[in-house]
């Protein structure tokens, strides 16, 4: 996974204490509701009815057991024994005090986490199939994009203050399990003639007009993905509604002149985005990319299981996933207990799952999209010690 250096902790630790600086402000009474709303937005803090609520940014899905016993302790030091997991690989603590949430954000920044962008009309959280780098079906690992997204989209200028909110999903297989195709942008990674490259999905969503993305470009090549999804959201820029917040999403630009005459749009912005150079060049990527290397699997594992057991033979059915590894599984632990709320998990939960990664799955997690956790790289000698 991603790992910070000295310019990104520096970013998340001045963002820290200019929030500090903006609640102090605002408990002292410097400055109004309606002045410091943006501002806590900025920092992913919303106002609901009887707390504050805050939404942290996971990207990609992905966690180590480090950043997941900082989750626990902040669920128990500053919010009601609970962290709430999202559809979008995000996790939210709902009971938040205000005067804490600086607090909070530099507990998150000592472990290379934030909240940076997870709301407000910008591009939020890109999240991306939670079995990337371990599913069998995939054509690569989709999580270098989604990072090399992450990174062009943090702080960009131009869309700081887009329309309405952005979310853009990454995938690298035939099987949509990042729910792609109701993302504002949905890209799928693929291969053409040996070479890899992307289909490209606009104005999918959910909400009250929910829309599946229809297919804008059946293949643009990798070394101008970035380039083609800025030329997707200048568009939007420029045209989107902003006289009405509830018709204000690309979905709707999309379906209002047509997907033909946006993918028109599109094509031509793009010629102009391509003079300005914004795509990376290889070395760069290829640094990204070397932080999703594969861990060091063991070879010659057996892939044998022993299903003598009724019980744990249905487990492995229900909660195993192909791992493209062999003698490994990926793992799904449920967050949908009968009668609960899907995707809470209690701070002594969070921590058992930090300890069950770092033990048995190379230090890693996932945030699913149907609000579960996944260990991606188990083995399968392992599976039945964590069944139990």
């Amino acid at each position: 996974m991603y790992k910070y250096d000295n310019y990104d902790q520096s970013i998340v630790d001045a963002r820290v204490e200019e929030f500090r600086d903006q609640v102090n402000r605002r408990l002292a009474g410097q400055i109004t509701e309606d002045q410091f709303k943006p501002l806590r937005l900025m920092n992913g803090l919303y106002l609901q009815l009887h707390a504050y609520m805050l939404r942290v940014a996971v990207p990609y899905g992905t966690l180590d057991s480090r950043q997941m016993h900082m989750l626990a302790h902040i669920a128990r030091k500053y919010d009601r024994d609970y962290g709430h997991f999202t559809t979008r690989q995000n996790l939210q603590y709902n009971w938040i005090k205000l005067e804490d949430a600086p607090d909070i954000l530099a507990d998150l920044a000592s472990v290379e986490m934030h909240a940076i962008q997870t709301s407000g009309n910008c591009i939020r959280n890109i999240s991306s199939d939670q079995y990337a780098g371990a599913a069998a079906d995939e054509v690569a690992d989709p999580r270098p994009w989604a990072e090399l997204l992450r990174q062009w989209s943090s702080f960009h200028p131009e869309f700081s203050y887009l329309p309405r909110k952005f979310k853009i999903a990454v995938i690298a297989s035939d099987e949509d399990r990042a729910a792609m195709r109701l993302h504002d942008i949905g890209i799928q990674l693929v291969e053409r003639d040996g070479e890899l490259g992307g289909k490209i999905f606009v104005g999918g969503g959910m909400g009250r007009t929910p829309m599946v993305a229809p297919e804008i470009k059946d293949f643009i090549t990798a070394a101008d993905l970035l380039s083609y999804v800025e030329a997707c959201l200048r568009v939007y820029n420029r045209y989107g509604r902003r006289d009405n917040m509830y018709k204000a999403r690309i979905k709707i630009l999309v379906h209002e002149i047509g997907a033909d005459e946006y993918r028109r749009q599109v094509e031509e912005e793009f010629l102009e985005v391509k003079k300005l150079g914004i795509d990376p060049p290889q070395a760069e990527f290829d640094r990204i990319a070397a932080f999703f290397a594969p861990p060091p699997f063991e070879a010659g594992l057996s892939d044998e299981l022993d299903r003598s057991d009724p019980d744990f033979a249905v487990w492995i059915d229900q909660n195993v996933i192909a791992h493209k590894a062999a003698g490994y599984a990926i793992v799904n632990i449920s967050l949908k207990p009968q009668g609960g709320i899907p995707g809470d998990a209690s701070s002594a939960q969070i921590d058992l799952m930090a300890d069950l990664a770092k033990q048995y799955s190379f230090d890693e997690l996932r945030v699913t999209h149907a609000q579960n956790i996944v260990l991606p790289h188990v083995k399968k000698a392992d599976l039945y010690a964590i069944w139990q």
